[in-house]
């Protein structure tokens, strides 16, 4: 992968790089400031950037900004959201357009640089991968609240599942239920929230996510 790195904190920024690097990817810009981000991907046309969300100059929400102007005008960049915090009014910008790969992971969730590196090649290819909270979140300040609360504790659990990029197998897996469980809640999900079913995973996955992520 061709990736341009945008983070504020130089340790981070160059320890992320030569983790990366060490895997076989080529770190093709690292920036300090959301303001440099476009320009990054201007010029190097990468395959998927990795963003915080506080860069200077005030370090509140400038890299997410930054996130929702890179996927505007490079929608075939993937972006990786990569941070401490959850910014639930740009996440759900960010993720009510065309979704399809866009990721929002938070630092101090992940448990190895595998899964990191797992997550940023699923966003590159085209796909999601978003840690539960950020669902969470986004679902607690969703206006579809009323569509949600007829959820079960089983379905909200699968589209959790969903939402982190999990097939039906997969899901089935970590709860330890058969497929045909699953393939139940996941339908009794789309009718709970009129979305119609679709048997490609990650449009099904992206579909609820954006229904989710309207504010």
């Amino acid at each position: 992968m061709k990736i341009v790195i945008a983070e504020d904190s130089a340790i981070l920024r160059d320890g992320l790089a030569q983790l990366l690097i060490d895997r076989g990817h080529e770190i093709a810009a690292m920036v300090g400031d959301a303001e440099s981000l476009g320009p990054a991907v201007d010029e190097h046309r990468p395959d998927v950037a990795v963003v915080d969300i506080r860069m200077p100059p005030s370090f509140t929400d400038e890299g997410l900004v930054a996130a929702i102007a890179l996927r505007r005008r490079h929608p075939e960049v993937g972006v990786l959201v990569f941070s401490q915090w959850i910014e639930t009014r740009y996440a759900a910008e960010l993720l009510a357009g065309n979704a399809a790969g866009v990721g929002y992971l938070l630092k101090d969730r992940v448990a190895d640089v595998s899964e990191f590196v797992d997550a940023l090649t699923r966003v590159a290819n085209g796909g999601t991968a978003l840690d539960p909270e950020v669902v969470s979140q986004l679902m607690g300040t969703s206006r579809r609240r009323d569509e949600l609360e007829r959820l079960t504790p089983r379905e909200r659990e699968v589209l959790n599942l969903m939402a982190q990029g999990l097939s039906n197998s997969a899901i089935a897996a970590a709860l330890v239920v058969t497929d045909r469980a699953v393939e139940k809640h996941v339908g009794n999900i789309f009718a709970k929230l009129d979305l119609p079913p679709s048997d490609d995973h990650h449009r099904r996955v992206l579909a609820v996510i954006k229904q989710l992520g309207r504010t």
